[in-house]
């Protein structure tokens, strides 16, 4: 799924974060955005949606090593929350490397979360991927505020693919970085796999 530029001595991954809208998908990004060198990151783009506080996607390259003498560049995007972008969502899954999905810990957004990853399984199935085979990472995002629901009921309810989780709250950067580092690294070990001799 990754692209390699043969010219630049670059693969390309792509990282989608996905959930519920106004979950923390894009409040993640503009944190890693504002806390990256500017040396290793390239332009966000955003494009705003009319309804959504939410951008529509944002563009972030992140170097992160070499494999094989080639550089591995990341490219990170958010996917609009709301039900009505669903073509949205399908167009900026098309050659996803890995998912970080950001649910929110409150216990009025369980529904809204569970909806979001049936609705992610449905359009990666709809493209011929296989949500068990792709690269995952779980955050419980808004774990400081007073009402949400427990760690336990969040992996029970949602992480049937005993992914690695990780909770956060993004408006502080707490737990981006730390989930950043874990889809990093398990897109790259998939990565290293398809690149076998």
């Amino acid at each position: 799924m990754s692209f390699v530029n043969y010219q630049k001595k670059e693969i390309n991954c792509k990282i989608v974060y996905y959930g519920p809208g106004l979950g923390g998908k894009t409040t993640n990004i503009q944190h890693i955005y504002q806390k990256t060198s500017g040396d290793s990151k390239g332009k966000m783009i955003t494009l705003n949606t009319e309804n959504e506080r939410t951008l529509f996607f944002d563009f972030l390259p992140l170097d992160l090593g070499e494999i094989r003498g080639f550089k591995t560049r990341f490219h990170l995007y958010t996917v609009p929350g709301q039900v009505f972008y669903e073509a949205s969502r399908k167009l900026i899954l098309r050659g996803v490397d890995g998912i970080v999905f950001v649910a929110d810990s409150q216990v009025e957004r369980m529904e809204a979360n569970i909806k979001s990853l049936e609705d992610l399984e449905k359009n990666l199935d709809e493209q011929g991927y296989d949500i068990s085979r792709i690269p995952l990472v779980m955050q419980w995002n808004k774990r400081d505020l007073a009402n949400v629901t427990s760690v336990e009921e969040l992996q029970e309810r949602l992480n049937k693919w005993d992914a690695p989780h990780f909770e956060g709250v993004a408006l502080k950067g707490e737990g981006v970085f730390e989930t950043l580092k874990a889809i990093s690294k398990l897109v790259l070990i998939n990565l290293k796999g398809g690149l076998k001799n």
